[in-house]
């Protein structure tokens, strides 16, 4: 399957985050400032933006969960609150069984179970929150774009 046009750069990015303007003009067809600018743009308009991952297990963090979260009444407010709570990382608005699924993070299971007893099934609007714990992480790809 052929790479979208404009999609080589982002691809590359998503290789190597640290990708300098030259090496990254030379891919796409620019000169090392018209690259700076292409990404510039693209990240004023929200649609790059180039982070580090981390590794939550290597941080410490012993355990993971997806939650399915369903919702009474507004899911927006549900998830602006889900939003707040440094434990979730991930937030999706979804359709099916359930309103929202949330992806948390915790030291250890004491802590993954006060975080979701206290914090998020307090949040007004949880009417059921299940939850799924990971016992492994097999493929985690943020290169989704890349060829």
């Amino acid at each position: 399957m052929p790479t979208p046009p404009g999609r080589q750069g982002g691809a590359a990015l998503q290789q190597d985050g640290r990708l300098g303007n030259a090496e990254l003009g030379d891919l796409v067809g620019l000169s090392a400032g018209g690259a700076r600018k292409r990404v510039m743009r693209l990240q004023n308009r929200g649609i790059l933006q180039v982070v580090g991952v981390t590794d939550p297990l290597r941080l410490g963090y012993q355990s993971m969960a997806m939650i399915g979260i369903v919702a009474d009444g507004d899911v927006e407010s549900v998830a602006s609150a889900l939003n707040d709570i440094e434990s979730v990382i991930y937030v999706v608005l979804a359709a099916g069984r359930y309103d929202l699924l949330v992806e948390v993070i915790a030291t250890d299971q004491e802590s993954l179970f006060a975080l979701i007893n206290q914090q998020i099934r307090a949040i007004p609007g949880v009417s059921r929150a299940e939850t799924f714990t990971y016992y492994a992480i097999r493929t985690h790809r943020f290169g989704w774009g890349a060829p």
